[in-house]
This record gives C-alpha cells, structure tokens and sequence, in this order.
C-alpha cells in the first residue's frame, strides 16, 4: 500500500511528464504542415571520402579545406592507410586543402592483383602522379612519411614547379637514415631466396605491427584503433605477398637516394623535418642529412617513435602551421 510520501512522489513524477508530453504536442500543432530538417549545412572543415579511377586502379581517399586553399598531400607509409591521419586533418582543414590518398595495395583502394600489376615503388609513384593530375592538382605541399617519402620524392624530382614545400615525418633519402631494423629487409635484397622472403612474414604479424607503433612512444597516448585497422588489412587475401613485393623492391628507393639528393640541392624546396626520433627503422641522423642538401632545412625532433603522429598529431599540425605560413613557395 502506498504512503503519502509515495503517492507524492508519484504525482511530481506524473506531472513532469505530462507537461512534457503537453509540450510536445503543443509544439507539433504550432508547426504542424511545416517541415523542419537539421544538418542542412556542412561544416567547412568536414572531411569528405572519395574515390577516383587510375588507369585499373579505383584510389581511395579523403579530403578536407577549402577549394581555393593551398593544398597539402599527404602520403602515409607502411602498414597503415591515410587513416593515419585522422587526427592531423581537422586540425589544419581550416587553413589547406588537404588531400590523403590510400597507396594501391593499402587501405581502401581497389588495386588489381600481382598479376595485373606490378607492385613496385616506380608502379605506385606513378598511380599517385596520375591521381594529382586527375585531381587537377598543379601545386602543391608534400607531407611524406615512411613509404610516402621515396613515392612523393619521385614525384617531386619529376614536377619540382608544383612542389611549394616539403614536409617529411620519419620519410628517409639517405643511407645513414636507415636503422638496424633494415638488416632483415637488406639480406632479402642480397639473396632473394624463398627463405629470405618468408622470413619478413614476421614482419607482418600483429606483434610487429603493433610494435612499429608502440616502440620508443608514450603507448598510452596511441589508440589501438590504429594498429589494429593496419593489421586487419594485411589479413586480406594476396596482401601479403604485395607487402613481401615492397619490401625486396624498397632496395631502388636507396638506389634513387643520389638522384633525390640532386633534386633537393638545385631546386631546394623547403623542407620540414618532424621527427619521431626513437624509431627503429628511420633514425634521427636520416632528418639530420637532409641539412646537407638543404641548408635551411628545418628539423625538429618528438620524443616518440616511428608513428610520431599517432602521439604529436597537435605539435605536428602547428608546426606545419607556422612553416607553411613563413616558408612554403604559394
């Protein structure tokens, strides 16, 4: 049986949601007829997914900014996809156009088989060229990392007018750039034997790739949502073997070092250097040597590892920031 108290509270409870109810309803016949939709307008700095056909290849990527605004193209590396860099392109859309593609053999792009192309890092310069073509893009930033760096370097030693800057995270062009996690790598590229290749399968279990995002980083700054994402596309069907393809064919990227480095020297673009320098695989005399080529270079070291972005996505951005604002060539 119900107290006073009981029934007290049962009517305060009963009126709020009557009242409620009443106000809802008074609501609809004020407006009855009308039709009221929300989220009309976008805001300027959403990131939009496209995808545009290269030859056989359907590219995936996303883009953010202004039309009008100058443009940064952003090219991850290995494992990952432009996923990487879902923290850094709300932070500058404000201010570029920002453009990340997913590399054929990555990500979300639809590449064909090894039969119908041939995964090499020449076969990939030349997708991502096309797509800044189909794209309409005649000027524009580089942001490169790991993989991105010898794919937009051949871009940029190919178009160096439509290059205004170039900005490299943990992106390597020289030999002393490269860390003792190569040695595994560099013995498949002196005997390309069955043995050799099988033994970089390692390279692309959970463990490792994890690792490429936790060593020498605050690991509780990194979201597994990263890694975990890397991994699960390397799981997909024939990945593998394009990954074991790249890895024998990164021995040109070092061939091609010379060549880049005479780029840099005649045409001395500007050039950021942000580096995470705890990685294994690029280390920090790789950022250093770009001084060499470019004496105004501009590098700046992250106490964090090879996914520097994954941790310092905030100073990474202002960085760019400010070096875009005084040194790109708009």
């Amino acid at each position: 049986m119900l107290t006073e108290t009981d029934r007290r509270v049962a009517l305060k409870i009963f009126g709020a949601a009557a009242a409620t109810a009443w106000l809802t309803l008074r609501a609809s016949a004020v407006n009855a007829g009308d039709i009221v939709t929300f989220g009309n307008s976008v805001p300027p700095n959403s990131v939009h997914y496209k995808t545009v056909k290269i030859g056989d290849v359907e590219v995936f990527y996303r883009e953010a900014g202004p039309a009008d605004a100058p443009v940064i193209l952003l090219l991850h590396g290995y494992p990952t996809s432009s996923h990487m860099f879902r923290d850094l392109i709300p932070q500058l859309a404000g201010q570029f156009r920002l453009i990340a593609p997913d590399l054929p053999g990555f990500g979300l792009t639809k590449a064909p088989d090894r039969e119908h192309y041939t995964y090499t890092f020449d076969n990939l310069a030349k997708t991502i060229d096309g797509f800044t073509d189909a794209l309409g893009l005649k000027r524009y930033a580089l942001y490169l990392f790991d993989y991105g760096a010898p794919i937009g370097f051949r871009i940029a030693a190919a178009h160096p007018e439509r290059v205004s800057a170039l900005i490299t995270q943990n992106g390597n062009a020289y030999e002393e750039g490269l860390g003792d996690a190569w040695k595994p790598i560099q013995a498949y590229w002196k005997d390309a034997s069955l043995e050799n290749r099988n033994a970089l399968r390692a390279v692309l279990t959970l463990d490792a790739t994890k690792d490429q995002y936790l060593h020498g980083a605050d690991a509780g700054l990194v979201s597994p949502d990263g890694y975990m994402l890397d991994y699960a596309y390397l799981q997909r069907p024939g990945i593998d073997e394009i990954q074991l393809d790249l890895f024998y064919d990164y021995r040109n990227n070092v061939a091609l070092y010379p060549a880049w480095q005479k780029y840099f020297r005649e045409s001395k673009p500007p050039l950021l250097a942000v580096w995470g320098k705890n990685d294994l695989f690029f280390i920090p005399p790789g950022a250093e040597a770009f001084k060499r080529d470019i004496p105004d270079a501009e590098i700046k070291f992250v106490d964090s590892g090879h996914f520097a972005i994954a941790t310092h996505s905030t100073f990474i951005a202002a960085q760019i920031t400010d070096f875009m604002r005084r040194k790109a060539k708009l």
